[in-house]
């Protein structure tokens, strides 16, 4: 777990926030510089990102800019993509923007965030169905605690798809979901230890382009993609969407899909699915 924790923050570091980590190291201490650089100028990936965070607040008002990326800094940014083409039905998309309401306002969520090095994670939600049929619900949100996770829960329950309005919304392109999340990820606004793609849906890809490419695209940036796949009605046993998601969808390191078998199952799942993407990064340590 510990080189892969390594790796992943080497990586994330590393694309796109040498710039801020530069400036930031300019403004500290001769001897913290050296610590921050390291034998032969290769730095620690955790102590980068815990140094950024430090030079946003001892840095002079000229470092502006590095105290707005520190202050995006998370432990994992989660991407929750969540199905509401034609086939979601009102009691099904009532599961899926109440489960992750109250998923994140949950007391295990509350406490395995708390618990984490930084102390925060970055969500953002969008809906999705067919290809250029998608629309964000959460902006990228910042969750420290209960209150954050309230106003963020409180936005989803607000904005979310109801299911009552499906002309028109096609068919079911998870290759385009998983598409606009690996966007949202690139523009994530700050540093994050690990970045995660929730895809949430009732069905296989039948629109737009095949999964793979976009699958693979996704994983290749270092990203994970978890599902939580719910089971259609006419469900054949033989071939469970579980299955699917889990040999065609789901990728990166530790991904893994889960099923719920009802609208009260698919919260608790949810919620067991959030404290591991969150608890995961409480077992690196230096």
């Amino acid at each position: 777990m510990e080189g892969y924790m390594v790796q992943c923050l080497h990586e994330e570091l590393n694309s796109g926030s040498n710039a801020a980590f530069a400036r930031a190291c300019d403004s500290l201490p001769a001897p913290t510089r050296r610590l921050a650089a390291g034998p032969g100028q290769r730095s620690s990936p955790w102590l980068r990102l815990a140094l950024l965070s430090a030079a946003a607040f001892c840095g002079p008002a000229a470092h502006a800019a590095d105290a707005n990326v520190a202050a995006a800094n998370a432990d994992v940014a989660i991407v929750f993509a969540v199905d509401f083409s034609s086939s979601i039905a009102p009691r099904t998309a009532d599961m899926q923007r109440e489960g992750h309401a109250a998923a994140l306002t949950s007391p295990e969520i509350i406490s395995a965030i708390s618990e984490n090095y930084i102390g925060c994670i970055g969500v953002t939600y969008f809906e999705w169905s067919s290809v250029g049929h998608s629309r964000t619900v959460l902006p990228w949100t910042r969750i420290c605690g209960l209150e954050d996770a309230k106003a963020a829960a409180a936005v989803i329950r607000r904005k979310g798809d109801t299911g009552y309005f499906r002309r028109g919304r096609g068919g079911t392109s998870v290759s385009a979901a998983i598409d606009v999340g690996s966007l949202l990820l690139d523009r994530f606004p700050g540093n994050a230890m690990r970045k995660v793609i929730d895809i949430s849906s009732n069905g296989e890809n039948n629109d737009g382009l095949p999964v793979q490419p976009s699958r693979l695209n996704a994983i290749a940036k270092g990203y994970t993609i978890n599902a939580i796949a719910i089971p259609p009605d006419d469900e054949d046993p033989k071939q469970p969407l579980a299955t699917y998601f889990a040999q065609s969808v789901i990728g990166g390191s530790q991904a893994f899909v889960i099923s719920p078998t009802g609208a009260r199952d698919y919260t608790a799942a949810l919620r067991r699915k959030l404290v591991i993407e969150v608890s995961m990064n409480v077992l690196f340590r230096l």
